[in-house]
């Protein structure tokens, strides 16, 4: 008998654009034979056009072969700079879930070289492999975060950049991740940089940053019953810390009676838990409402920088 269970949702907004929850919250049901994230087959335009509304962010959730009870998931931050190079950051961000994704849910649960369990850097190092012979994408980059989760509560992660997770327990922050960076606004990345480019930079100066997915931070603990993993790129960090995070997160577990307190004492874990991960009557689940949370106080967090910014510059001086 599996010790816990794994309920997973994901949410995300396009930067730019108005948050929609109900088209843009997705709850992921692990039957071993579909995963979120996979691209469609076809052009590079008819990839982008099936894409969910995460703009040059992109995630991906899948079963590890047809374990339902062993989860792989993770988050991709394309670097928006190569746009200046007129090259779209979505699609190598995309590109490298969709590879992530298929291939945990085409293995076996274990590398084919050591048959150990498959490792969160090791997808990372496939997504990355595939995605440099991948000629519908020219160039790109991103940061990553990926992870594997299983029933006994163990779960590990492979954390490349600024994009990361925090890890929740009964009204505090267990643990979580610490960004890698190599100067301000400068984070950890993996990159394609086409030959012209290099070229460019050799004759100029200044190498396009590209680290191994070798220098990603590894972690490895364990879940208890009634624990909330969020992971999420920057949109989401640059906007919200980690005791916003936890703040929503309780208010929604303490909202839908999954943590209680009695008699005025320390958060515990309700009996009902197991009967609000299920959908309801409106099909919406309580992890779906919690990304959902997340991403929403996130874009009205941007927005108001962003309104704020405005002000100040069209303000007399």
């Amino acid at each position: 008998m599996p010790l816990i269970s794994l309920h997973v949702a994901a949410a995300s907004s396009g930067k730019g654009r108005k948050y929609e929850a109900d088209k843009s919250t997705h709850d992921f049901k692990p039957d071993g034979r579909n995963a979120l994230g996979v691209q469609t087959t076809g052009t590079v335009f008819e990839k982008r056009r099936a894409r969910p509304d995460s703009g040059e962010d992109a995630y991906f959730i899948s079963t590890v072969g047809n374990d339902t009870n062993t989860i792989a998931l993770g988050v991709c931050d394309g670097v928006g700079g190569w746009s200046e190079q007129g090259i779209n950051p979505a699609d190598f961000s995309h590109g490298m879930c969709s590879y992530m994704a298929e291939h945990a849910l085409k293995s076996g649960g274990s590398s084919e070289d050591t048959k150990e369990p498959l490792h969160p850097k090791q997808l990372l190092h496939i997504g990355y492999d595939k995605i440099l012979q991948d000629s519908q994408v020219k160039a790109g980059g991103a940061t990553a975060c990926v992870a594997i989760a299983d029933s006994t509560g163990r779960i590990r992660t492979a954390n490349l950049g600024d994009s990361g997770f925090i890890h929740i327990r009964l009204g505090s922050v267990h643990q979580y991740s610490t960004a890698q960076t190599h100067a301000f606004n400068t984070p950890f990345q993996l990159s394609k940089t086409p030959h012209e480019i290099l070229m460019q930079a050799a004759m100029f100066g200044g190498m396009p940053l590209n680290d191994s997915p070798d220098r990603a931070d590894i972690s490895d603990h364990q879940l208890q019953h009634g624990d909330i993993v969020v992971f999420a790129t920057d949109g989401v960090w640059d906007n919200l810390s980690s005791q916003d995070i936890l703040a929503i997160v309780s208010k929604q577990m303490q909202n839908a009676q999954a943590w209680e307190r009695k008699e005025g004492k320390v958060l515990q874990l309700s009996g009902a838990i197991l009967d609000v991960v299920k959908p309801t009557s409106s099909n919406t689940t309580l992890q779906s409402v919690i990304a959902s949370h997340i991403v929403g106080e996130a874009k009205n967090r941007q927005s108001g920088q962003a309104t704020r910014r405005t002000f100040r510059k069209s303000s007399p001086a």
